[in-house]
């Protein structure tokens, strides 16, 4: 899931075309108007077999604020490799509070960093 998520960030819709289960692949990936990714939250995963799931939460930047998105996704394993089925999606805007962490990933709270 990692390193997807970094696919993501770094626009290689290749590795994430390499990455993705045959059977639910689309024919091309166009990663142009993504969001500016900031952090990656893994809230939840396992494994049974060959099948895993895993719930994770996206942070992203907006014009004028961060928003989230959250999926869980289903991954099954082939020749030792996982590969990407598909996700159960949700989205929104993310309202950190001035003590949390900043969703861009510093490291520092919100209201030192990005408020």
């Amino acid at each position: 899931m990692r390193s997807r998520y970094a696919a993501f960030v770094l626009g290689l819709s290749g590795y994430l075309l390499a990455t993705w289960h045959a059977k639910t692949r689309p024919d091309e990936l166009d990663l142009d108007g993504t969001p500016a990714w900031t952090m990656l939250q893994i809230l939840s995963s396992g494994e049974q077999g060959d099948k895993g799931q895993v719930h994770f939460r996206a942070i992203y930047r907006t014009g004028n604020g961060w928003g989230y998105l959250e999926e869980v996704s289903e991954f099954c394993r082939e020749g030792g490799r996982w590969y990407y089925l598909s996700g159960n999606t949700s989205e929104g805007a993310l309202k950190p509070g001035r003590n949390e962490p900043c969703p861009c990933g510093s490291g520092r709270k919100y209201k030192a960093c990005c408020l």
